[in-house]
């Protein structure tokens, strides 16, 4: 699970994109241009695979605001759909 308290990579995320995994479900955070401005997009999908090898349908994707707080808030997403989706994570990183 992400520890909110620990997670501070708004100012990485404003240059690069920021790629992580959490027991079988790969994330990343990035930039992206909205239509009103920059958003924040959180995307995860099992492993093996990095993020170009893993096809599209497997991929899951959310927008949260482009701000320190619209990272707590993907934070909070990303360990939901952590928890919800368990089983695939788990058997993912037995692949």
């Amino acid at each position: 699970m992400i520890d909110k308290e620990k997670f501070h990579v708004f100012n990485y995320i404003k240059k690069e994109e920021y790629c992580a995994s959490m027991d079988g479900m790969r994330y990343m955070l990035r930039k992206k241009d909205g239509e009103g401005g920059a958003v924040l997009e959180a995307v995860i999908w099992p492993e093996p695979c990095c993020y170009a090898k893993t096809p599209e349908e497997k991929k899951q994707r959310m927008e949260f605001e482009f701000s320190a707080a619209g990272v707590e808030e993907a934070a909070d997403w990303l360990n939901g759909q952590y928890q919800e989706q368990k089983p695939l994570w788990e058997l993912s990183s037995k692949l």
